[in-house]
């Protein structure tokens, strides 16, 4: 449960679909002045090197948003967010989910990570301490359960675990009704692999019994090398911000163009 580390599949267009709505969510809530709180329960480490061994021996990120990234127009926040990245750590950096949530929100706002695995946390931890951000060394739904409904109330929470857990399939829809109970006007965004054998169609029908009025995107993709499973990803949104529908469908667009 604690093997995956995400620099291997930085980058990735898994990434690209996740980190292009985070950036865009993130963006619409913050047009308000109100303050807001970002909770992720599987950080990872926060900023990645592509040009490590470990990305590059994957070529996931050469695939990935090498590809892409010239596909969003200059001022799309995912775009915003990069050119930032680079700017402030070097050339080859690709920012995680908590870096994009660290440079789309303000001071105002509360940024509250989670993170088990103990060389990933070391990581997140160290850069981290330049975002004002609280970081956990923690069991991710244990600390969204123990923070909501957070302060501010108003907010979005991250859902991105490895899936190394066959168990997941089934647990999650129970974690998001057990937060959603105590946070209902909260945000919630699931990311999910769309992998071979569809492990998770029955979980996306236990999830959309319990949110009728969510949001689910999915985009497809060629698996990364011979042998990998993964061949797309997906989205479920509870609580879907306004313009995320029209938003979604560009970013189809968007992976259209890549086949």
């Amino acid at each position: 449960m604690l093997s995956y580390q995400h620099l291997y599949h930085a980058g990735n267009l898994a990434d690209v679909q996740k980190h292009a709505v985070l950036a865009w969510v993130l963006d619409y809530l913050t047009r308000k002045e109100k303050p807001l709180s970002y909770i992720e329960t599987h950080a990872g480490r926060g900023v990645y090197d592509l040009a490590a061994e470990e990305a590059v021996k994957t070529g996931e990120a050469a695939a990935g948003i090498a590809l892409a990234e010239r596909l969003f127009p200059p001022d799309h926040p995912y775009r915003q967010r990069l050119e930032e990245t680079r700017a402030a750590y070097g050339p080859q950096a690709y920012p995680g989910s908590p870096l994009i949530a660290a440079l789309g929100l303000r001071e105002t706002d509360t940024i509250h990570l989670a993170e088990l695995h103990p060389l990933e946390f070391a990581h997140l931890k160290a850069v981290a301490k330049d975002w004002g951000a609280h970081v956990h060394q923690k069991d991710g739904f244990e600390l969204a359960l123990a923070l909501t409904p957070p302060t501010p109330r108003r907010g979005l929470m991250l859902i991105d675990p490895s899936w190394e857990v066959k168990a997941d399939y089934e647990t999650i829809p129970r974690h998001m009704a057990n937060i959603h109970r105590k946070w209902n006007v909260g945000c919630l965004i699931l990311w999910y692999p769309i992998l071979r054998g569809g492990a998770h169609g029955s979980m996306l029908t236990a999830l959309e019994a319990g949110f009728p009025e969510s949001l689910r995107h999915e985009v497809r993709f060629p698996p990364a090398r011979e042998g990998h499973r993964m061949e797309g990803s997906g989205l479920f949104v509870v609580n879907p911000p306004y313009g995320l529908a029209e938003e979604t469908a560009r970013l189809t667009a968007v992976f259209k163009e890549l086949r």
